[in-house]
């Protein structure tokens, strides 16, 4: 992360105060990361309530300041958060919000670089790897610095269902969902294991003998579907992305140098190439440092490319 005096490693800006954002500020609120925190949205009352209703608890919590604000706020902030954009409705895919998202972050994007903003650009909102693309394209700002929340959460919840199959905790389980955020994401199963012992062999070790091909599948299948589980229950998937943005956060304010799914822009690993998706990186106070090369079986391997592939005929169609 840029540590030049106009930057201020304590303050965070969340652009879009919808669900995801909202419940993201308030996840960022009380981590204690911050002590400053300035929500933007297009609804300006939105931001206030969001802000006042976030900041009435602070007193429970550490000392922080919290408000709605405009671009000319977001200057010298370290991590500048974009959930603005079109909720995924019933029925829908990530990718059918391709082109009302494309539009709202053309709008956000210059407002950023207009003010020569420092900060990380963190894309949350979806398809995030398209806005990613799109924000990179756009802005102009070095790729380490535009970081998309990729596929973080699907991997949370591959780790969760992982470990409620094996009966063990699930930050014990080391697996990545690679490739696109949505439909043609692809488990990274070649190279899961359980605290280094192999996943076959973890599962036999725990007495499940069932056809391991069938249990990935359905567990995968599974993990695809959650969001649309959600969004069919409740409208809109929320808190486990909020702690997702959170957990990113934490790792590049921190400097943890984590391995983290995140999309970045890809430079022919696996043969592809000019396509954000998520793959597993190292990131730290600059943001992404660079991409951690995984164990893929041919299959997955083909997977990935079909998924870059879909998602580079979807880039084409944009006006950038």
């Amino acid at each position: 992360m840029n540590e030049e005096k106009n930057v201020n490693l304590r303050k965070i800006a969340v652009i879009g105060c919808g669900f995801v954002g909202s419940a993201s500020a308030f996840s960022l609120m009380q981590s204690g990361l911050f002590s400053e925190m300035v929500l933007i949205d297009q609804d300006q009352e939105k931001a206030e309530g969001e802000a006042m209703d976030i900041s009435h608890g602070a007193s429970f919590g550490r000392p922080m300041k919290i408000y709605a604000g405009n671009y000319d706020d977001i200057v010298d902030a370290a991590i500048i958060v974009i959930t603005a954009g079109a909720g995924q409705k019933p029925g829908e895919s990530r990718l059918d919000l391709v082109y009302k998202n494309v539009g709202i972050l053309k709008n956000i994007i210059p407002q950023i670089v207009k003010r020569d903003c420092r900060g990380i650009l963190l894309i949350v909102a979806n398809p995030v790897d398209i806005l990613t693309y799109v924000a990179l394209k756009i802005s102009g700002l070095p790729e380490n610095r535009v970081i998309g929340s990729g596929t973080m959460l699907d991997t949370g919840r591959l780790r969760y269902e992982l470990s409620r199959h094996l009966q063990v905790d699930s930050r014990s389980v080391h697996s990545f969902i690679i490739g696109e955020h949505g439909d043609s994401e692809i488990a990274a199963w070649s190279s899961t294991n359980v605290s280094g012992i192999a996943l076959e062999d973890f599962c036999e070790m725990r007495g499940y003998y069932e056809d391991h091909e069938k249990a990935a599948k359905r567990i995968a299948d599974k993990v695809r579907d959650s969001a649309y589980e959600i969004i069919d229950k409740k409208d809109a998937t929320y808190y486990g992305i909020a702690m997702a943005v959170e957990r990113i956060c934490e790792v590049i304010l921190r400097d943890e140098k984590t391995i983290l799914p995140v999309s970045s822009m890809m430079h022919g690993e696996y043969g592809i190439h000019d396509v954000v998706l998520s793959m597993p990186a190292i990131v730290g106070k600059n943001g992404i440092e660079t991409k951690v090369p995984i164990t893929l079986n041919k299959e997955e391997k083909e997977k990935l490319q079909e998924s870059a592939a879909m998602l580079a005929n979807i880039i084409r169609e944009l006006d950038l």
